[in-house]
């Protein structure tokens, strides 16, 4: 087994996927609803697997699909009579919990949902896939050596970053879910995001963004100091703006990228998020090289002022994925 060259060609279409399991989830949903109205639910709710999932036709669609708009999701394709299978199964989970979820393991028993199965085109397990921002493509065949199968798992993490800005959410392997976790105490850096909020409230710009940029290089994940530094820039690149002229650049001229990157960042300071994120995405369709290149990395920096779990940004990483490819 070679690792794949991760440019995500050879994607799976998985709207026919989508469709088919929508039935089978309403179904679903109604045997709950009743269960729960009959008293049938025992116990407290479970708390959700973080890292592996087992994943049926049901729950294809939220626990793949949606999910892989924020981390990317690698699908074991099993079988209980697989010995292959049975190798490579607790090795993907080893990682899965070594990555801390850096990619999120769904485990799909072919068996049990043979129409996943041929949606995805397997032809023998175990197969393993993996879906970014809606996008499938095959990953191996068989069971590989660990060391292969880093440099498989290391790609991809790579590539849903660097083409959907797509990181995942560092957790660590056995932690409690979100509702049981202990309040967090003052981190090292509340007085400096303090100030930097400060300077953003102001109209500091150049203050904020230092100050944000500071707590970054200590602390590159930090999700506030990345979304402040996000908005701050958003703010200091609109301002001196004059909003008619760069509207009117943008209508007369759809071919000039910075005039379409310009308007779509005044389209989001003016809460028109949803005009910001198609006038990019159809700027990138219609452009190619270093063009295609800034407007993508704008839409990826206009994701983060807006949030990766908004709704409208989910929409807009799938557009992305389905121009690019």
């Amino acid at each position: 087994m070679q690792p794949r060259n991760m440019s995500m060609s050879g994607v799976v279409d998985l709207a026919a996927v989508k469709a088919a399991g929508e039935a089978k989830q309403k179904a679903e949903q109604a045997r709950a609803a009743a269960a729960r109205q009959g008293g049938g639910a025992q116990g407290g709710p479970a708390a959700a697997p973080r890292l592996v999932i087992d994943v049926d036709e049901a729950g294809f669609e939220r626990e793949i699909l949606q999910r892989s708009t924020e981390v990317p999701v690698v699908i074991d394709f099993w079988a209980e009579w697989c010995g292959p299978c049975k190798q490579l199964g607790p090795l993907l989970e080893k990682l899965a919990e070594e990555y801390a979820g850096r990619f999120v393991l769904a485990k799909i028993d072919v068996d049990a949902n043979q129409m996943l199965a041929q949606q995805f085109g397997v032809q023998g397990i175990p197969a393993v896939y993996a879906v970014v921002a809606g996008q499938a493509l095959p990953l191996f065949q068989g069971a590989a050596p660990e060391t292969q199968i880093r440099q498989v798992l290391d790609q991809l993490i790579d590539a849903a970053e660097q083409r959907f800005g797509i990181v995942g959410a560092p957790v660590e392997p056995g932690a409690e879910t979100a509702a049981e976790a202990p309040e967090r105490p003052a981190g090292p850096y509340d007085h400096a995001l303090d100030a930097a909020r400060a300077a953003l409230d102001s109209g500091d710009l150049g203050g904020a963004v230092r100050a944000y940029e500071n707590v970054l290089a200590d602390d590159p994940a930090n999700p506030e100091a990345k979304l402040g530094l996000a908005q701050a820039q958003l703010l200091r690149r609109v301002q001196g703006m004059d909003p008619q002229a760069v509207r009117k650049a943008a209508a007369d001229n759809p071919g000039d990228v910075t005039a379409q990157i310009e308007a779509a960042d005044l389209d989001l300071v003016g809460g028109h998020v949803e005009d910001a994120f198609g006038r990019l995405v159809d700027t990138v369709r219609r452009t190619a090289g270093d063009d295609r290149e800034a407007a993508r990395v704008r839409l990826l920096e206009l994701f983060e002022v807006v949030g990766a779990e908004d709704p409208r940004v989910v929409s807009a990483r799938t557009a992305l994925a389905r121009v690019l490819f």
